[in-house]
């Protein structure tokens, strides 16, 4: 059955539609799973060497005492970016298969997730130091069975969790004030948690607790799956009290304001859109790790280039890539009516300056670090107007993947649209103010570079028609593949 299962896997993945994204996507995520692998095992090796000439205590004890943060950081990771356990359920419920069997194989395929595997490149290693320097054998094997079945336990509380947004965010927000707290010595939550993680290494028959848990969450993530696995699962409704919005203020723009009120609408009442927005504040606190010289890689001039336009540009990232798959389920009613491109496009340019603009507004608390730090950042936004909206929407015409605004309420997730040559044009996004940007630093002065970002964003704002001239030409030069693209079920 087993082989089957895969056998139907295969063949889904080599008769997809979208079977060039799906082989970019691969070709792209062994490079990356290289890359952190490589990391990992490299932090596994010297991080107790590290640790041991840093002269701040027993290297296992600061790995126990920290390792709590690591285990949250892990939850939060792998609730942004793990996908849930995608197999196509529906025609499998009518054939003669066991709900068990389908079950198992969706959960072992997260086991074999590379969010599990992966720490194990770390754990080995440091395992393996640790019985060099005289450790007990026993006790370190029971300590990393431990790890490795609470990372395997945050892979079925992830899978739990996925619809409990509220439940999620408030961890995450409790833990980071913890942190805080720690770090301005209010209250030290590591006191209580390192006593549990040295127990693991001190009391080796201890770590089948966390085996047990383990375990015991990978049945009940299976009986939360087999009770919603069927066929009408979903099609009940919800009912909600009823509220009214009022946006009828925006009817004063013509289809503009129609556009304008379907895309606020959309942000207000999907899960996926929300996330972009939530994904667009937390890039405007992207800039600590630059502007406040915590991390000694980002200390260069460039760099800060580079932060002003993430922290602007949040939403234009997280929200502007994926246009027009926001409108992927009604795309061909759409392009049925008699609207112009331009007008579709405007409401999508100016909802990316609105956002870019209060973006800027709210990062103004950069100040803090000085002058130049929120200079970069009204520069970066300034770009971001003027050139980034441009390339965002030319992005969106060769975007093929639909994207299912109510995947969040079923068991088995999809996977998010991806394009590689949405990709391609990200580079110009990220690589180009920084290329010009270090002209006008290394030439001249750092004024001078910040004056080349900024009025290469004024002079792109200024040919704006002439730009929305061509997108409209690329977009309707793509329509019918857009269309094709988007009614394919795979």
């Amino acid at each position: 059955m087993l082989k089957h299962f895969i056998s139907l896997q295969w063949k889904s993945f080599f008769r997809a539609a979208s079977l060039k994204s799906n082989l970019a996507i691969k070709i792209l995520t062994i490079f990356m799973a290289l890359y952190l692998i490589t990391i990992f095992i490299g932090a596994g090796i010297s991080i107790y060497f590290i640790i041991e000439k840093a002269e701040i205590g027993n290297p296992f004890d600061i790995i126990n005492k920290y390792v709590v943060y690591y285990i949250v950081g892990d939850l939060f990771f792998r609730y942004m970016l793990q996908k849930m356990p995608v197999t196509n359920i529906k025609p499998l419920l009518y054939l003669p298969f066991k709900k068990n069997q389908v079950v198992h194989f969706s959960l072992g395929k997260t086991i074999l997730s590379f969010f599990n595997w992966t720490h194990a490149f770390f754990f080995i290693p440091f395992s393996i130091i640790l019985i060099t320097k005289d450790y007990s054998v026993l006790g370190v094997i029971s300590w990393h069975l431990a790890m490795i079945a609470i990372i395997y336990s945050n892979n079925f509380i992830n899978i739990l969790a996925n619809n409990k947004d509220n439940i999620f965010y408030t961890t995450i927000v409790l833990f980071a004030i913890l942190g805080l707290c720690q770090y301005f010595q209010v209250f030290d939550i590591t006191l209580y948690t390192t006593i549990v993680f040295d127990s693991f290494y001190s009391i080796p028959w201890s770590a089948l607790i966390m085996i047990s848990i383990a375990i015991s969450l990978y049945y009940a993530t299976f009986h939360f799956f087999k009770r919603n696995m069927y066929l009408d699962a979903g099609l009940k409704t919800k009912q909600d009290i009823a509220k009214s919005e009022d946006l009828s203020w925006l009817n004063r723009f013509g289809n503009l304001g129609t556009f304008l009120k379907n895309d606020i609408k959309l942000i207000k009442r999907n899960k996926r859109s929300k996330m972009s927005v939530i994904m667009s504040i937390a890039f405007i606190f992207y800039g600590f790790l630059f502007f406040s010289k915590s991390i000694s890689v980002y200390e260069g001039p460039v760099w800060k280039i580079f932060a002003g336009i993430f922290i602007s540009g949040g939403f234009l990232f997280s929200f502007g890539q994926f246009v027009p798959s926001w409108d992927s389920s009604y795309y061909p009613l759409l392009m049925s009516q008699n609207i112009k491109y331009k007008e579709y496009l405007d409401s999508k340019w100016y909802l990316i300056v609105i956002a870019t603009l209060v973006s800027t507004i709210i990062a103004s608390f950069y100040l803090y670090f000085g002058i130049d730090a929120y200079l970069a950042i009204i520069v970066g936004g300034i770009y971001n107007i003027g050139v980034n909206s441009y390339l965002v929407l030319l992005g969106g015409a060769f975007i093929k993947t639909p994207i299912d605004l109510t995947s969040s309420k079923k068991a088995f997730g999809d996977k998010q649209s991806f394009n590689l040559k949405t990709m391609i044009l990200t580079l110009p996004k990220l690589v180009l103010p920084l290329i010009i940007y270090a002209l006008g630093h290394y030439l001249i002065n750092p004024t001078a570079g910040y004056l080349f970002v900024a009025f290469s964003g004024i002079i792109g704002f200024a040919f704006k028609n002439y730009m929305f001239k061509k997108i409209e030409q690329v977009y309707k030069k793509e329509k019918y593949k857009t269309i094709a693209a988007y009614k394919q079920a795979n």
